[in-house]
């Protein structure tokens, strides 16, 4: 009995033909480790670095301590775009991503390059020029239940790691973290912390969800954002020029590469950008339309220095110029002024904001507002309660929640007798009065 059952394990551990072991292999690799294999190189884990709050047992607040967060991602444009969900980054001091490490074993900083916290989505760049492999998006317009679906992410710090399940359902309604989520995938695939930001693939490898939300509370029960959703956040917010950090001043025109509009008194304009230029190149990267100029302005910072070719007269030139910050492009085209924050007086301290430079032509300069004015307060028309800004963003957003054309009041100090002083008396007062139109 034992030599009949030594001989039967013999005869399973004889080497096979190699016929028999590509067959006994093709049965292995079914749809799912194929579209494993084909998005691997594109699924990042991104390390985020933490400011979080601390005090002693009395209440007392301690130094705030660095603590680490981690979640997932998916690389969709090969110069380094990573979609990610925003509650993977909140508050993110430092952005790490890598790749699993079998196959690319560096570790890249990235930064946030917009995000719409309300759809729970972020656009991150990776700090290097790629190419990096991407997952080809799909569709979400014709999913069906019990279609099978994988789960891709980096739980628990585990790399790479992947889970296989049906969708469960569709056009859910979900509460979490403080969200109301709508028209969101359900899935009976593995969604643990870690995976969050991750992608939700069809049996095509094409990206179908971005992962966000568990229910804790029962098992196996996941949701991801649908992809269709996400290619419109991207195209209106994460994308979108309004969202760059960095104000150029110059406008394309639609769909196309021709500079249209240069604001008067911008980085473009004092660049010497001209209306009609086509833009062929940024810091030395050829753009061939207007998607990947986008792509090539939206991590610029405000102050670095980029070169950016222009073809002019069917010349080739290249200008230099310095962004700024969009909040000041914003107060220079609407209300023609930049301002940085003052704080004046030493027993009474007070926080205002001074005028630094006035565009000539516009409305800050059509009430003879000045480069040294102090700006005391503000007051919309229609609205009886002023508004005193403290920062250049507070008077930014000021400005952004009034339509073009509205007027606004503003009270300005001038130390119109040179003393040092800003003086209000009965006999003499360095408060001034005047109403702009913004633009």
């Amino acid at each position: 009995m034992t030599t009949a059952l030594l001989l039967a394990l013999a005869a399973q551990l004889t080497p096979t033909p190699g016929g028999e072991i590509a067959d006994e292999l093709s049965r292995r690799m079914t749809p799912e480790v194929l579209v494993a294999r084909s998005v691997r190189p594109a699924v990042v884990h991104v390390v985020t670095e933490v400011l979080v709050p601390q005090q002693t047992i009395f209440g007392q607040r301690l130094p705030d301590r660095l603590a680490q967060s981690a979640g997932s991602g998916v690389v969709i444009f090969e110069d380094g775009y990573v979609v990610t969900n925003n509650h993977v980054i909140r508050g993110a001091q430092n952005i790490v991503v890598s790749f699993d490490p079998a196959i690319d074993d560096r570790q890249y900083p990235a930064t946030v390059v917009s995000a719409v916290p309300e759809e729970d989505l972020a656009l991150l760049k990776i700090s290097s020029p790629g190419p990096f492999p991407t997952v080809p998006l799909g569709t979400s317009s014709d999913l069906m239940i019990a279609e099978p679906v994988l789960a891709i992410g980096n739980p628990y710090g585990q790399s790479f790691t992947v889970s296989t399940g049906i969708i469960s359902g569709l056009h859910r309604d979900v509460e979490a973290d403080g969200l109301r989520f709508t028209n969101l995938i359900q899935t009976d695939a593995s969604i643990n912390p870690g995976n969050s930001g991750g992608p939700l693939l069809n049996i095509n490898g094409q990206l179908i969800g971005i992962n966000t939300v568990v229910n804790r509370a029962a098992e196996n029960m996941g949701f991801a954002i649908p992809v269709d959703r996400v290619r419109q956040v991207l195209e209106d917010s994460l994308l979108s020029p309004s969202m760059a950090r960095t104000w150029l001043g110059f406008d394309l025109a639609d769909q196309s590469l021709e500079v249209a509009r240069v604001a008067p008194g911008g980085p473009a304009d004092r660049a010497e950008l001209r209306s009609g230029d086509r833009v062929v190149a940024v810091d030395g990267r050829e753009v061939t339309s207007a998607e990947e100029f986008t792509r090539a302005r939206l991590p610029l910072q405000p102050g670095q220095e980029m070169q950016l070719t222009v073809s002019r007269g069917g010349r080739s030139t290249v200008l230099s110029m310095r962004g700024w910050e969009r909040r000041d492009g914003l107060l220079f085209e609407r209300a023609g002024l930049l301002v940085e924050p003052i704080v004046i007086g030493i027993r009474s301290p007070k926080r205002l904001l001074r005028v630094v430079d006035v565009r000539p032509g516009g409305p800050a300069a059509d009430i003879d507002l000045r480069t040294g004015d102090l700006i005391e307060a503000l007051r919309a028309e229609g609205s009886p309660r002023p508004f005193a800004p403290q920062r250049p963003d507070d008077l930014a957003l000021f400005v952004n929640a009034l339509a073009p054309g509205a007027r606004v009041t503003l009270d300005v100090w001038r130390d119109s007798n040179a003393n040092g002083r800003y003086e209000l008396d009965a006999d003499y007062s360095e408060l001034l009065q005047g109403t702009l139109d913004l633009r």
